[in-house]
C-alpha cells in the first residue's frame, strides 16, 4: 500500500514553511558569525600576540574554537522540528558534526594536494576544524543526520528556503575560496603567506564572508518575490 504523501521520505516531504527565516534573522545570524571571526582574530592578536602568518597553527586553533562557540548556538536556534529536537540536542549535533566535518575536509585537502607529514599535522588539523565550522557544523546543528536535507542542499544544490541558503552558500563560498586560495602556493614568489595553510585559510574566510553576503541577497530577493506574488 502506498504511503500518504505527507509521510513519504525525501525532499518532497519537507514542509516549506519550516525552511524559511526572515531576512532580518538571516542578517543577524550572518553578522553574528562574521563578528565571531573578527573577535577570534582580535583575541589571537591582542591576547596571545599571534598572527596567521607567523603562528598559523595556534591562530587557527583560536579561530575555529571561537567561531564554533558562535556558530553552533546560533544555528541551533534554526533547528528543524524544534518540537522534537531540543536546543541542547541541536548544540550536541553541532559538536558531533565538528570532528566529522574536519575529517572530511582534511581528506579532501590531502587528495587535492595538501602536504602530508607530522610537521604539517597540527596545521592541517586546525585548518580542517575551521573548515568544518564553515561547512558541516551549521548543517549538523539545523538538520542533524537527516540525509535527505544534506543530499538536497550539498549534492543537488537545491535549497528550498532561506535556512537552506544561509547554510549552503557560505559553505560553498568557503570551499571555493579555499580552492582559489591554494593557487599561489606552488608559485615561486618566496612569500611567507604562500605556505600551507595560510593562503588557503585567507581564501576560505573570504569565500565564507562572500557566501554570507550572497545568501542574504538571495533571501531578500526571494522574500520580495513572495510578497509580490501575494500582492
Amino acid at each position: 500500500m502506498e504511503r500518504p504523501l505527507q509521510q513519504r521520505e525525501g525532499p518532497e516531504s519537507i514542509n516549506p514553511s519550516a525552511s524559511f527565516a526572515s531576512p532580518l534573522k538571516v542578517l543577524l545570524l550572518h553578522l553574528t558569525c562574521g563578528l565571531g571571526l573578527v573577535s577570534a582574530f582580535w583575541v589571537a592578536n591582542n591576547f596571545y600576540l599571534l598572527t596567521l602568518i607567523q603562528n598559523s597553527a595556534q591562530t587557527l586553533r583560536i579561530l575555529w574554537a571561537v567561531e564554533a562557540l558562535v556558530v553552533i548556538p546560533v544555528y541551533g536556534l534554526f533547528r528543524r522540528d524544534p518540537n522534537q529536537c531540543s536546543y541542547v540536542k541541536a548544540i550536541a549535533r553541532g559538536l558531533l558534526g565538528l570532528p566529522a566535518g574536519a575529517l572530511v575536509n582534511a581528506l579532501g585537502a590531502i587528495v587535492l594536494g595538501a602536504p602530508v607529514g607530522m610537521q604539517h599535522f597540527t596545521k592541517t588539523l586546525h585548518w580542517s576544524l575551521l573548515m568544518s565550522v564553515f561547512t558541516f557544523v551549521p548543517a549538523a546543528s539545523v538538520y542533524g543526520s537527516c540525509w535527505s536535507d544534506w543530499h538536497r542542499i550539498f549534492a543537488h544544490t537545491k535549497p528550498i528556503g532561506s535556512i537552506d541558503l544561509m547554510i549552503c552558500l557560505p559553505a560553498y563560498g568557503a570551499v571555493i575560496g579555499a580552492w582559489f586560495g591554494a593557487w599561489p602556493m606552488p608559485l615561486d614568489w618566496e612569500r611567507q603567506w604562500q605556505v600551507w595553510p595560510i593562503c588557503v585559510t585567507y581564501g576560505a574566510i573570504l569565500g565564507y564572508l562572500v557566501g554570507m553576503i550572497v545568501s542574504f541577497g538571495f533571501v531578500v530577493f526571494h522574500n520580495q518575490r513572495e510578497h509580490g506574488k501575494v500582492d
